[in-house]
């Protein structure tokens, strides 16, 4: 469905941008041409100096035309050739990213039009393309950080040639990061706005990156483990899972309390849901059948919640000799974009004092007040994680994996534009979590090296190489080649806390 030449590239469609798949020699051609009138200084100053606006582009073939035509003299499409080898080694090329950024100088090669008669192949080399891609989103991020949007906007004209001329995950990543930062630049400049890119619902992708990778399956696993450890031996369990989504962590911990020696217990979930959620009953009812087959007596609440901020303990309905147990699983982190949010929900689960509090987030630091560094932190972070959706075998123009792509390409979006209590992507680093939740009276529970165990030969089966687990101070991490990219941790009240006021939740 994805090959045919008359249906829309896959990947530029999920942009907002109309390309057939038999126009991208020609929108290489054209960007190459753009490429070559920027080549000097001179005209590089050319553009910058232009006040003609550029629209974003439904039509990316006709768009580039209409650039074109406010450029010096220079070949035309019919009379010159690229051939553009590709490189998908996106790491290597990171690694040249400067403490500040700099765009290399290119090298002067001296050229003659092309003619009918003798037409001349241009060979991109795409290591060094590979670089200077990396060096000009560095330096467009830096120019925009400067507030400098002519020549931010001029550089993400270069982005673009170098990223159209590379493949899969360099390709996808570069464009991902060029589409935010143009829409910084246009809504900074206001000028003609570039229309966001269309946004899809984000529990439904949510579900698609579960399938296609391993990262989330993780996050459940440990989560889980922890908890059935938490409830050994309890008749009555409680979980407040603070994004119910599909519901897709619970059947494995309904199926592991049912074969737990001692029968299985009644089971309690309370899940919270964002407004945009329009499928709770399906999961209600997905999940009651999953306990009835298990034989498990089981009771099923949700809240519809524009913030976790807005919670209250009276909606919980504890109960006395009920196990609790709280989960997250990649949620904190929005809480960061408004003072004091998350300050009031873990104030919250230190008053509901659960046997178990589960945490996973992104192993990043996404929060910083230096665009710049945001920029180089997100860079990095988001283009391992692509090279690892490369990994999962699906195959080409898989409609899970496309949709796993959208599904990081809208919190680099959000990352890179997203300004104020709008940027919700504000992951934080596995040491800043440890530090605030030590600030709000909690403490962190090993996880033991069953579970260390256990997940690698989770990893093993799913996935081939490349994925690593790692053991930090009891908490783990998922990553690719030795980068984590998931954090996985466990709390509980401080217990010098809990003798002061003898509040430790035992359950039945």
């Amino acid at each position: 469905m994805w090959g045919s030449e008359s249906e829309e590239d896959e990947f530029f469609a999920a942009l907002g941008y109309n390309v057939k798949s038999s126009d991208m020699a020609d929108v290489a051609r054209k960007i190459h041409q753009i490429d070559m009138a920027m080549g000097s200084d001179d005209d590089l100053s050319q553009l910058v100096s232009t006040e003609t606006v550029h629209y974003n582009p439904s039509d990316l073939s006709s768009w580039l035309g209409s650039m074109l035509n406010t450029l010096p003299q220079i070949p035309s499409p019919a009379d010159c050739s690229v051939n553009a080898s590709v490189d998908l080694d996106f790491g290597s090329d990171l690694g040249s990213i400067p403490g500040k950024a700099v765009y290399p100088p290119e090298k002067k090669v001296k050229t003659t039009p092309c003619s009918v008669q003798e037409t001349r192949s241009v060979v991109v080399d795409s290591q060094e393309n590979g670089i200077k891609l990396v060096h000009s989103l560095m330096a467009c991020a830096e120019a925009v950080q400067e507030e400098n949007f002519q020549v931010a906007e001029a550089l993400l004209k270069k982005v673009v040639f170098f990223a159209v001329s590379q493949a899969g995950a360099v390709r996808k990543v570069a464009i991902y990061f060029a589409e935010a930062l143009a829409q910084r630049i246009y809504s900074w400049k206001s000028m003609a706005k570039l229309d966001s890119p269309p946004f899809f619902d984000n529990n439904l992708l949510r579900m698609h990156f579960y399938e296609t990778c391993p990262y989330l399956k993780f996050a459940h696993f440990t989560a889980n483990q922890a908890i059935l450890e938490a409830f050994a031996g309890k008749k009555r369990v409680h979980i407040i899972d603070f994004s119910i989504n599909h519901g897709m962590q619970w059947p494995p911990l309904l199926l592991a309390l049912a074969t737990r020696n001692g029968g299985a217990p009644t089971f309690r979930l309370t899940g919270i849901a964002s407004p945009s959620h329009n499928d709770l009953q399906s999961v209600e009812l997905t999940l009651a059948e999953f306990a009835s087959t298990f034989k498990i007596e089981f009771d099923f609440r949700t809240f519809v919640m524009n913030s976790l901020a807005d919670l209250n303990p009276s909606m919980f309905e504890l109960r006395e000799g009920e196990a609790l147990a709280v989960n997250s699983i990649l949620d904190l982190h929005q809480l960061l974009a408004k003072p004091g949010a998350i300050d009031k929900l873990l104030q919250l689960v230190h008053h509901l004092n659960p046997l178990i509090f589960t945490v996973a987030e992104q192993e990043a630091n996404h929060n910083g007040n230096i665009f710049l560094e945001r920029f180089t932190e997100a860079l990095h972070y988001y283009s391992t994680l692509f090279d690892s959706l490369e990994s999962c075998g699906s195959v080409s123009g898989d409609t899970k994996k496309i949709m796993s792509e959208v599904y990081l390409g809208q919190q680099i979006h959000n990352v890179v534009a997203g300004q104020g209590v709008d940027r919700v992507e504000r992951h934080e680093t596995l040491s800043q979590w440890r530090s605030r939740f030590g600030s709000h009276g909690f403490q962190p529970v090993h996880h033991g090296s069953d579970v260390y165990k256990m997940a690698i030969d989770l990893l093993a089966r799913y996935s081939g190489e490349g994925y690593t687990v790692t053991e930090n101070d009891g908490s783990l991490m998922l990553g690719w080649h030795m980068r984590p990219l998931i954090a996985a941790s466990a709390w509980i009240r401080r217990r010098s806390s809990l003798r002061s006021v003898g509040l430790l939740n035992g359950g039945e």
